[in-house]
């Protein structure tokens, strides 16, 4: 019988907390099912293996992730949008550096796969910024995947202390914020 209080996804919160902590490689069954107060078997009615735990972890920080993007940017357009999504998403990962690691590479089953449907909404929410851009509709998906790499890659190497020379990194991702505002509206169509 499963512990009372326990059940899916209070196993991939608790387990997306310790990834946070350990990080998403370090994140075993059995680390869990010791901060849970459980025998690792006992985890396998809640979720049906590592795989499986991570791919829920995945679900859960795009969901979380996706949130945190839509809420920031809320009735902004233009560059104070763009800067509210760059910031969400940057404080996201850097927050959640274990949770976030397990959405890179994971793929979906399928569209209606939790991690399709939670990285569709953190989708539209950059989509939403690229509005106000007035992208051309065969340059979005360029556009998103160049959003994606710049946030990405510094809030990656950022949360990996990946910047260690004197530069202030909030100016530099200041920086960050201006050049993909100039280049977004360097290829608007309204332009």
């Amino acid at each position: 019988m499963p512990r009372a209080g326990l059940d899916r996804a209070a196993v991939v919160a608790a387990g997306a907390a310790l990834a946070d902590e350990v990080g998403s490689t370090g994140l075993t069954m059995g680390g869990l099912a010791e901060r849970l107060g459980v025998r690792s078997p006992s985890l396998y009615k809640h979720v049906a293996s590592q795989d499986d735990l991570t791919r829920g972890i995945a679900a859960l920080a795009l969901a979380e992730a996706a949130a945190a993007v839509g809420t920031a940017t809320q009735g902004r357009a233009g560059r104070d949008a763009l800067a509210a999504a760059a910031h969400a998403f940057r404080d996201f990962v850097l927050t959640h550096p274990g949770r976030y690691a397990a959405t890179i590479g994971v793929e979906p089953a399928g569209p209606n796969d939790p991690i399709a449907v939670a990285g569709l909404g953190l989708l539209d929410s950059f989509t939403a910024v690229l509005r106000s851009y007035a992208v051309e509709p065969a340059e979005v998906d360029h556009a998103l995947r160049a959003l994606r790499s710049f946030l990405h890659g510094f809030a990656t190497l950022q949360s990996a202390n990946a910047f260690q020379w004197s530069a202030d990194v909030d100016e530099s991702f200041e920086w960050l914020i201006a050049l993909l505002d100039r280049g977004l509206r360097s290829t608007s169509s309204t332009q």
